[in-house]
């Protein structure tokens, strides 16, 4: 019986071991439903992947002039600047990366979000892969 309890413990470092895997999955959907993209969220990071069956342009409105100027590269400018002012340690910036293949959107890697980001992250996210996704099927 003693050989038992020594194997227990060894079961329990597992579930650490699957913390690098993705907390929660959150789709994003047009008002009718329409799978846009999947937005992975781990602890302090997000991951937009945009559904397999849509092509987002880098260069379709609003998602340069909306979500990269106006949402991103604010929410970046705002900790550069508490990062100079000494409120926030320079390892916690919130940085965010578009990958690509051409123009076409694969990936949106952003770091560092706290839960008040996160929500806006995810509501601006889905507004603006919703109006590009409009412009792409009214061009069809």
């Amino acid at each position: 019986m003693s050989s038992k309890a020594e194997i227990e413990p060894e079961r329990e470092p597992q579930p650490p071991s699957t913390s690098p895997e993705p907390e929660s999955v959150t789709p994003l959907k047009t008002v009718t439903g329409e799978l846009l993209a999947s937005i992975f969220t781990s602890e302090n990071s997000l991951r937009v992947v945009p559904a397999e069956d849509k092509t987002f342009d880098i260069n379709t409105p609003p998602f340069t002039q909306f979500l990269v100027e106006r949402v991103l590269t604010k929410m970046q400018e705002r900790d550069n600047e508490l990062v100079r002012t000494g409120q926030l340690d320079p390892d916690k910036i919130f940085s965010y990366n578009i990958i690509r293949e051409g123009d076409v959107i694969r990936e949106i890697v952003i770091r560092n979000v706290d839960a008040d980001r996160l929500r806006e992250l995810k509501s601006s996210i889905r507004w603006t892969l919703e109006k590009m996704y409009e412009k792409i099927k009214s061009q069809s």
